[in-house]
């Protein structure tokens, strides 16, 4: 059955996409916490230079050396990135901005001088087509299996072991990287190991979404699941699932639009960053509007029982119970007004007597609380 869907188009542009999703997930997390994701902008640009040179030196465009070699190049990049910025002359922003333009116009270059009848194309590096990823297949069990498809299935499993593996280790790392290094989790292997996989399944990727969309797969879906939880392993299960997510719903929006279908599957990734900063259960827009919202109707019964807590025994008392005082004095609009005194009747802290308000015996514990702390209220 599963050889049957293998011959289907469109199950293969998905099953590859989704699996672009998962194994840039599994790496994008641990470098969005480490506020490293630009480095996979980086990465993905110069494996082109990568690719050019171990073509020239072994005449290889394709096979485990290309990737090897490219995935290579993507750490020698953070090498001469850190090599600047060391240097305190620049800070990694901007060595980032320096290092990884003068790689990739170096691979283009010689792209374009040695490499002109090689089939590796800037604009395909760059953009990619997974629309296309089913023609070229590998046989493997009698079965004929896409290759771009297999790459990522590799990469995936490949990442996911080492994330496995080291999921300890890597988290150490990354909240406390002096913890890490005083128990001998080596954190500076880990993260080159880390940029080594990202480099790896960056050149994996070509052939589905391009470098430049495949950073959106390293750092959008991470980046949204960062806003639904404060845990790591939830973390990583919510991105891989929006990275696989965005992989049918891009799918169906490019087929019904005629777009870009790899365009359209990052476009997704964005779509459920844009919903997860805005209905988020935690961090969200929504949840900090209600709560600024629940907070600013606390404040008010607050203020509204020590306004009548004040006034209760005085000569104005009978002027500053009135609710037309708590517009004149206390500058709250009708509307703030009724909102207040409907749920501090709910609570029980006032009441409503002949037109005026009265503290219960609640309210006024209220009032204490906040003008007498150390009473305690009584």
């Amino acid at each position: 059955m599963f050889a049957e869907l293998l011959s289907q188009p469109p199950f293969v542009i998905m099953l590859t996409g989704a699996l672009v999703g998962v194994a840039a997930a599994l790496v994008g997390c641990f470098l969005v916490l480490r506020g490293n994701s630009m480095l996979s902008d980086a990465i993905s640009h110069t494996v082109i230079f990568g690719i050019v040179i171990v073509w020239l030196l072994t005449g290889q465009i394709s096979g485990p050396v290309q990737v090897v070699g490219a995935a290579l190049t993507g750490v020698f990049t953070v090498m001469l990135i850190e090599a600047l910025t060391q240097t305190r002359r620049v800070r990694q922003d901007a060595a980032i901005g320096l290092v990884f333009p003068v790689l990739f116009a170096v691979g283009v270059l010689l792209l374009n001088l040695y490499a002109r009848d090689v089939h590796v194309d800037e604009h395909t590096v760059l953009l990619g087509e997974i629309g296309f990823v089913w023609l070229e297949t590998t046989p493997l069990g009698g079965v004929e299996v896409p290759t771009a498809l297999l790459a990522m299935a590799a990469v995936t499993l490949v990442n996911a072991l080492f994330v496995g593996l080291f999921y300890k280790e890597l988290k150490i790392a990354t909240f406390d990287p002096q913890l890490a290094q005083a128990l001998g989790f080596a954190p500076a292997l880990l993260f080159y190991a880390l940029l080594l996989l990202t480099s790896t399944t960056a050149v994996a990727a070509f052939d589905a979404v391009g470098v430049v969309l495949f950073i959106a797969f390293v750092i959008v879906p991470p980046s949204a699941a960062y806003l639904l939880t404060d845990r790591l392993d939830r973390m990583l299960l919510y991105a891989m699932a929006i990275g696989m997510l965005s992989s049918p719903l891009g799918y169906a929006a490019a087929i019904a639009l005629n777009v870009s279908i790899g365009g359209m599957m990052a476009l997704m990734t964005g779509v459920c960053l844009l919903l997860a900063l805005v209905a988020g259960p935690r961090h969200g827009m929504l949840v900090r509007w209600r709560r600024q919202r629940r907070q600013a109707l606390e404040n008010a019964l607050r203020t509204l029982a020590v306004h009548l807590y004040q006034h209760e025994a005085g000569p104005q008392a009978a002027e500053e119970s009135r609710t037309a005082a708590l517009n004149d004095h206390l500058m709250w609009s009708p509307g703030r007004v009724e909102a207040t005194l409907s749920e501090a009747t709910q609570r029980g802290l006032v009441a409503r007597q002949d037109g005026h308000l009265a503290l219960t015996d609640r309210g006024r514990r209220l009032a204490r609380e906040i003008l007498e702390p150390w009473q305690g209220g009584r």
